[in-house]
């Protein structure tokens, strides 16, 4: 496991999660006798690395794997193959890939995670009380008085009121709701939280505000988010590097600015393109690229590059021979076997923003 690595503030920070060539493959059964005919590679290959303290964008199209990459990292799946590294409070590394249920269970301290849902995600028989400090009585951390003490520090921290502690999730609004999501993650003082697209079910209105709480969060209690999002927009907000995933595997990785300025894989650039630009001038310097077709059905992923299909810039080796991921500059890693020769549109930037 790399021990060190340069962020994007020039500081050097230790990487807190590493992922090695993770796989998650679903069988395909069919007929009488259940009989497996194929499987769905969710997941194909994946490799990454978390600093302590930053944040990290996973972004792509539904179905595209990322969300699952997410529940094997915190082993709310069973990942097929592959490493995930994870560096403990006590700075020995583990593989959470090879853990069992009950050695799991210390962990789950560590590693939270906020859904997507803010619905579906808070049980409606249980009070907020009872949510937010499940986590806690299941832990053995509190109980009685000092369990409702520490409900109620929580429910500040997200800014929400103390009194609220008997409501039950019915009487809450959707950005409420989430910040109740985002306090019981909080519960058990974890160092990574994966947050699974948590402003997509919310009203424009409150998403920066949730944005806005998340990072104060991150601060004040030095978090590691993997932030899982398909709005491209939101994730050059809040993440300081991002990864870009298609059909189960990782096309591009780069710090934020160089990936929105400057993308080195054509879907990449294809993403990039849809992000609304409310500037005019920044709606004349580019245009909308369009990919032809669908995704492919990851049962039945074409060869060679898996973007091929869908790419106007594809040559004949791109059809046979897949491309590795791997670092055209410093720190900018892409999944193309053209990265160096292509000039790529990104988002745009007004001279007078930039001055």
């Amino acid at each position: 496991m790399a021990t060190l690595q340069q962020s994007t503030d020039g500081q050097e920070r230790p990487v807190l999660l590493e992922v090695k060539d993770l796989k998650k493959y679903f069988p395909i059964y069919r007929g009488l006798f259940r009989r497996q005919i194929g499987i769905v590679k969710a997941v194909d290959g994946v490799s990454f690395f978390v600093r302590e303290g930053e944040t990290l964008g996973l972004v792509g199209e539904s179905g595209c794997g990322k969300t699952t990459t997410g529940r094997c990292i915190l082993r709310a799946i069973d990942p097929t193959g592959g490493q995930i590294l994870f560096r403990r409070r006590d700075g020995s590394v583990i593989d959470v890939a090879k853990l069992d249920h009950r050695e799991l269970r210390p962990l789950r301290r560590e590693m939270q995670m906020i859904f997507q849902d803010p619905y579906s995600s808070l049980n409606p028989r249980m009070t907020i009380l009872e949510i937010v400090g499940e986590p806690l009585i299941v832990n053995k951390v509190a109980k009685g008085k000092e369990l409702e003490d520490r409900v109620a520090y929580l429910l500040r921290r997200v800014g929400l009121r103390p009194e609220y502690l008997r409501r039950y999730p019915h009487a809450f609004s959707g950005g409420e709701r989430q910040r109740i999501g985002i306090a019981r993650a909080l519960a058990l003082h974890p160092r990574l939280i994966v947050a699974d697209e948590p402003v997509s079910a919310l009203d424009v209105s409150v998403r920066a505000q949730t944005l806005n709480l998340l990072q104060d969060l991150q601060k004040e209690f030095g978090l590691t988010y993997i932030f899982i999002a398909h709005d491209l927009s939101v994730v050059e907000y809040i993440a300081d590097r991002v990864a870009v995933m298609y059909l189960g595997k990782l096309v591009e990785l780069a710090e934020t600015e160089k990936l929105y300025t400057a993308p080195k894989h054509p879907y990449t650039e294809a993403l990039l393109s849809a992000v609304p630009k409310p500037d005019p001038r920044l709606r004349r310097q580019s245009r909308r690229i369009v990919l032809e077709g669908d995704v492919p059905d990851p049962a039945h992923a074409p060869s060679g590059c898996p973007f091929h299909p869908r790419c106007r810039y594809a040559k004949d080796i791109c059809r046979t021979d897949p491309p590795p991921l791997r670092e055209v500059e410093r720190g900018h890693f892409a999944a193309c076997h053209f990265a160096e020769e292509l000039t790529l549109q990104g988002v745009a930037v007004p001279a007078s923003a930039s001055a």
